[in-house]
């Protein structure tokens, strides 16, 4: 299963691009680096702690 890059900050809805930094729990809740400074990187939905998410700079072939 591949990792879900979803597009946008759940807390704030800034739109996040696929080279750029966004931050992501267990459950791929994603949020903008201010969102998860702001959160002291734990993750307001589940209480997961958010890490980097690792980017994708081309699209997967499959």
């Amino acid at each position: 299963m591949a990792l879900e890059m979803r597009d946008h900050c759940e807390a704030c809805d800034v739109v996040l691009t696929m080279e750029g930094p966004a931050w992501i729990c267990s459950y791929e809740c994603t949020f903008c680096a201010p969102c998860a400074a702001a959160c002291d990187d734990v993750c307001r939905n589940c209480g997961g702690e958010l890490v980097r998410r690792p980017r994708r700079a081309e699209p997967a072939v499959g």
